[in-house]
């Protein structure tokens, strides 16, 4: 049994304010985060049918299209409303990050699409990446997404309010800190600089690690328009964005203006 607690705070957040299922298949940017996520992994993903273990992986968005694609795939969260969401699309447990049940050497992939934005403490994310590591068979391939650090930067320009005293504060301290108290809005998280997430998984023993940016440089447009106007954004303007964002990937100063940044990194195959 493990002695790691979720924060109270991203529980409720999860549990009572928001449907990050709906979030990522209805909005805008959560959209252009579905789409670019599945086409990064794509690329680093063996063939199935493969055992994905997804960690943290919230209401099986993600572990519905492994399942599409013939991947095997075991879903933890900590959560026990997403749980019973993502028992529908695959199997389904709570657990925490930390501190897996799996056995050791036992997935070809282990994904970590959440974990890290709501672990403060660098020892915990260190031993999130640890139990990846872990589980994942030698040769497997590790992914671990992440809050960018300037993303409330750009996320709170399309909501029109970064100029009032009350925002540019609480950005400002993001911006300092790369953490935000939760207090507010969205819940505790931790912001990432794209080299802080490159050495958090080459300090975890994982080779070969690139860092992607998700969304790319122009994804706040969509959510200016969306937020400004009430409406969806039209599909050329979508399309110019995800565009975008793929003409960035080869330009490491683009990552910063990222929403979201992807690591992919790979398990020794002698350890």
């Amino acid at each position: 049994m493990s002695t790691y607690e979720l924060a109270p705070e991203v529980r409720t957040f999860y549990e009572s304010v928001i449907d990050e299922g709906a979030r990522l298949r209805t909005s805008a940017d959560g959209r252009l985060e579905l789409l670019r996520t599945r086409e990064i992994l794509r690329r680093y993903l063996p063939d199935a049918p493969a055992r994905v273990l997804d960690v943290g992986g919230g209401t099986g968005v993600h572990a519905e299209w492994l399942v599409e694609d013939g991947y095997d795939v075991d879903l933890v969260d900590p959560v026990v409303r997403h749980v019973e969401q993502a028992a529908k699309v695959c199997r389904a447990d709570v657990g925490d990050a930390r501190a897996l049940a799996a056995a050791s050497d036992s997935y070809d992939v282990v994904q970590l699409l959440g974990p890290l934005y709501h672990l403060p403490d660098p020892a915990d994310r260190a031993a999130a990446l640890a139990e990846a590591v872990r589980v994942a068979r030698p040769g497997g391939v590790v992914a671990a997404a992440a809050i960018n650090r300037y993303a409330s930067l750009f996320e709170h320009v399309t909501y029109a309010h970064l100029h009032t005293e009350r925002l540019h504060t609480s950005v400002s301290s993001i911006l300092q800190t790369a953490v935000y108290d939760g207090k507010r809005g969205f819940t505790l998280a931790f912001f990432h600089r794209a080299e802080e997430l490159a050495g958090e998984l080459t300090e975890a023993g994982l080779e070969d690690v690139v860092v992607l940016g998700v969304e790319g440089p122009a994804w706040s447009a969509l959510k200016a328009v969306e937020q400004q106007s009430r409406e969806a954004p039209t599909e050329a303007l979508f399309e110019s964005v995800l565009a975008a964002a793929r003409m960035a990937e080869p330009y490491p100063e683009l990552l910063a203006a990222s929403s979201h940044l992807l690591a992919v990194g790979r398990v020794p195959a002698a350890r």
